[in-house]
C-alpha cells in the first residue's frame, strides 16, 4: 500500500497551512486514529499546556480503513488535551466524515493556535483556505450546517461543526457533523471554539474512477459483512438502532435510575425505544455500513406533533430518560435533539441534570440555589432549561456548565460525595453494581467514566472465557476474578478499532470475537500490508501505554482510577472497595504497569517506547 494521505496542519495564529505524507513507519507502531493521535501528542504537546490556550493541539484524524470499502470504516478519532479533565481527550464519530477526509487524501488535521475572530476551514480540489465565520458565530449546529450550505452554494457539502456550548467554551462541548452524528465525549468541540474555529467544511468530492477491489480484498469484505448479517443482534440492530435495548438494560439490572440511586426503572416501558418506531420516516446511517441504525422521525402526536427529529441512541435514553427519572421516550427525543443542537455532549449534560436533581431532592440545594427553577424528577421543561443555560453559560446552568466536579467543588457540602465522575468526566449509562467489568472499565478508562472502551464480560460463554482468559468467572458480571484480564483485553480491542475506523457496533455488538481475527484479515486485504492481530493487538498495548505516559505527565495521580463515593453508599452491595482493589491490581498486573499504574521500564523497553521522541 503506497500510502498517499497526507498530515495537513494548520495554523491558526499565523494562518500557515502545510502538508506532509503520513510516514509508513507511523502506521506500523501506531495503525492510524487513534494510535496515531496520542503517539502525536505525546511527543509534541508540551506539559501543562492550557487545554482552552491556543497552544492546544486539535487533532482529526481518519484510521487506517476509513472511507474505504471496508464495512462501516467511517470512523474519525478528535484528540487534544481536555478541557474537562486535563487529560487525554479522545472522542470518536461516523457518519460521511471519513469518507470526505479520504475523497481529500487527508489523513488527519492537526491544528494549532487561534485566529483573531471566527473561521472556518474549507476544504476543496485546489487545497485548504480559511474563511471568515463571523456570521455563524452564535447559530447552533443545525442553523450552521444549513448557512454553510447555503453560503457555498452546494447541498453536498459535509462539515463538522461547534453550537453555542463551543463557543462558549463549556469543557463538556462537542462536534457535530451530519446533524445527530456527534463526537461528545472530552469536550472537543470547547477545544475547538477556543481557536475560534467554527466549522471544518469539505466541498463535494472530485469525481474519481472507483479502483475495484482486488479478489482477496472482495472476498474478505464479503466475509466481514456475512458476518454481521448472521449476528443475532442484526437485526434488532438495524429496525432500532441501539434504542431497541433499553428493556435488556433494565433485566440486567445496569439502569442509572435517578442518579444511580437505584439499578432498575419503573418507567421503563414508556423509555423503551422501540416506541418511537411508529414516528420513524426512514433508516439512515454512516457511509459503508450494512446496518444503518440510525433514523429520522416525524412525531405523529403529542406537544412534539410535527417534529422532525432524530432517534436518540441507548445511551441518550438512559441518561436523559432513567437517570434523570423521565419516563417519556417521546420527550427524550426532543431533549436529546437539543442537546445536538446546542453542541454539548448528551452523557454528560444529562448527568449534570441528573446530579442537580438528585442535590434538589436531598435539600442540598433549593430555589434560592437554581434561580427559582424546581428541579424535580423527570420535568422536562426544566431539563430544557438547564441545557439552555449550561450551553449558554446562563443562570444556574453557569455552574452545572463547568462540569460535575467542578461544580460539585463550587457547590461544597455532600455534593462532592455524590458526583458521579471518574477523573473528572462524568459517568456514562450503565450503573457497575451489576457489571463488574464495565465498574473497572470506569476506573480505569484513559478519558475518565466512560466504559464504552472496557466493557464485555456478556458478551462470552464461561467455556470461552476459560480458553481465552484462563477464568471461566471473567465473564460472570458478578465476580470480581479475572476481571483484569477481560479489562485488559476489551480495551486493547477498542484501541484498534478506533485505530482502524471501525465501528464498534459491527465489529462488538454483532460478531463480538474480540479476538480481531477478521479484523486485520479484512485489514490485510483490503492495504496490502502484511497485517496480522498479534501485530494489531501489540500496536493497542503500545497506544495504551502512551495514554497512560500522557495523563501521568498531565497530573493524573493512581488514587484517581477510583469509582465516586456515591456507589459506595449502600450496604451489602456488590460494589466494595476491597473488590475495586483487588480488579485494579491485576489490571496493573496484566497490563505491565507497576505500583500507580504506571508502565514499568521493562514494559516500556518491550514496546518501543524510549523517550517521547520515540514516538510520532
Amino acid at each position: 500500500m503506497t500510502t498517499a494521505h497526507n498530515i495537513l496542519k494548520v495554523d491558526l495564529s499565523t494562518a500557515a497551512i502545510s502538508t506532509a505524507p503520513l510516514p509508513m513507519s507511523t502506521i506500523q507502531r501506531y495503525i492510524g486514529g487513534r494510535g496515531f493521535n496520542v503517539g502525536y501528542l505525546h511527543a509534541h504537546l508540551p506539559m501543562d499546556v492550557d487545554p482552552l490556550g491556543p497552544e492546544n493541539i486539535l487533532m482529526i484524524s481518519a484510521g487506517l480503513l476509513t472511507g474505504t470499502e471496508a464495512p462501516s470504516s467511517s470512523r474519525v478519532h478528535i484528540s487534544a488535551r481536555s478541557p474537562q479533565t486535563g487529560l487525554i481527550g479522545n472522542s470518536n464519530v461516523g457518519g460521511r466524515l471519513g469518507a470526505r477526509l479520504r475523497d481529500f487524501a487527508i489523513h488527519s488535521f492537526i491544528i494549532q493556535g487561534r485566529a483573531e475572530h471566527p473561521v472556518i476551514l474549507y476544504v476543496r480540489k485546489k487545497g485548504v483556505e480559511i474563511r471568515d465565520a463571523t456570521s455563524l458565530w452564535g447559530l447552533d449546529t443545525v442553523a450552521t450546517q444549513a448557512a454553510l450550505e447555503k453560503e457555498l452554494g452546494d447541498r453536498r457539502v459535509t462539515s463538522i461543526v461547534i453550537g453555542p456550548a463551543g463557543e462558549n467554551k463549556i469543557p463538556f462541548a462537542c462536534l457535530i457533523t451530519d446533524a445527530d452524528h456527534a463526537a461528545g465525549r472530552t469536550g472537543m468541540g470547547a477545544v475547538m471554539g477556543s481557536k475560534n474555529l467554527k466549522a471544518i467544511v469539505f466541498a463535494k468530492p472530485p469525481p474519481k474512477t472507483p479502483k475495484p477491489l482486488t479478489p482477496a480484498a472482495r472476498q474478505a469484505v464479503d466475509h466481514y459483512v456475512g458476518l454481521i448479517k448472521s449476528s443475532p443482534e442484526y437485526k434488532t440492530f438495524r429496525q432500532y438502532g441501539g434504542a431497541g435495548y433499553i428493556t435488556w438494560a433494565d433485566e440486567m439490572g445496569i439502569m442509572p435510575t435517578r442518579n444511580f440511586q437505584k439499578t432498575r426503572f419503573e418507567g421503563v416501558e414508556q423509555l423503551d425505544g422501540r416506541r418511537l418506531e411508529i414516528h420513524k420516516v426512514r433508516s439512515r446511517g454512516c457511509s459503508r455500513c450494512a446496518i444503518q441504525c440510525k433514523a429520522e422521525l416525524k412525531m405523529k402526536a403529542g406537544k412534539f406533533a410535527g417534529q422532525r427529529l432524530h432517534r436518540p441512541e441507548f445511551e441518550s435514553l438512559m441518561v436523559l430518560g432513567a437517570k434523570c427519572g423521565l419516563d417519556d421516550a417521546e420527550a427524550v427525543t426532543y431533549l436529546d435533539n437539543l442537546c445536538s443542537r446546542l453542541g454539548m455532549d448528551i452523557l454528560s449534560a444529562g448527568s449534570m441534570i441528573a446530579f442537580a436533581m438528585d442535590l434538589f431532592e436531598r435539600g442540598i440545594i433549593n430555589r434560592d440555589d437554581t434561580n427559582g427553577l424546581p428541579l424535580t424528577w423527570g420535568d422536562t421543561a426544566a431539563m430544557e432549561t438547564l441545557l439552555r443555560q449550561m450551553a449558554h453559560n446562563e443562570g444556574f446552568g453557569k455552574i452545572l456548565g463547568k462540569g460535575v466536579k467542578a461544580a460539585a467543588e463550587t457547590i461544597g457540602g455532600n455534593a462532592v460525595e455524590l458526583a458521579p465522575h471518574v477523573k473528572g468526566l462524568e459517568v456514562t449509562a450503565y450503573h457497575p453494581e451489576n457489571l463488574l467489568g464495565a465498574a473497572l472499565g470506569y476506573m480505569v478508562s484513559s478519558r475518565g467514566g466512560d466504559y464504552v472502551y472496557a466493557s464485555m464480560e456478556y458478551r462470552w460463554s464461561p467455556e470461552k472465557a476459560q480458553a481465552e482468559l484462563g477464568s471461566p468467572l471473567a465473564v460472570n458480571r458478578h465476580s470480581a476474578e479475572a476481571k483484569g484480564i477481560l479489562v485488559r483485553r476489551a480495551i486493547l480491542v477498542n484501541i484498534v478499532l478506533d485505530s482502524l475506523g471501525l465501528c464498534r457496533v459491527p465489529a462488538l455488538t454483532c460478531i463480538g470475537d474480540f479476538d480481531l481475527r477478521h479484523e486485520a484479515d479484512l485489514a490485510a486485504a483490503i492495504t496490502g500490508l502484511p497485517i496480522a492481530a498479534n501485530a494489531l493487538f501489540l500496536a493497542a498495548d503500545r497506544i495504551a501505554a502512551l495514554e497512560r505516559l500522557f495523563n501521568l505527565r498531565q497530573g493524573l495521580f493512581a488514587e484517581e482510577d477510583r469509582l465516586p463515593p456515591l456507589f459506595f453508599i449502600k450496604e451489602g452491595q456488590k460494589l466494595t472497595l476491597e473488590r475495586m482493589n483487588q480488579m485494579l491490581a491485576e489490571f496493573y498486573d496484566v497490563m505491565g504497569w507497576g505500583r500507580g499504574g504506571r508502565p514499568t521500564p521493562e514494559k516500556l523497553e518491550a514496546l518501543g517506547i524510549v523517550n517521547r521522541s520515540a514516538s510520532v
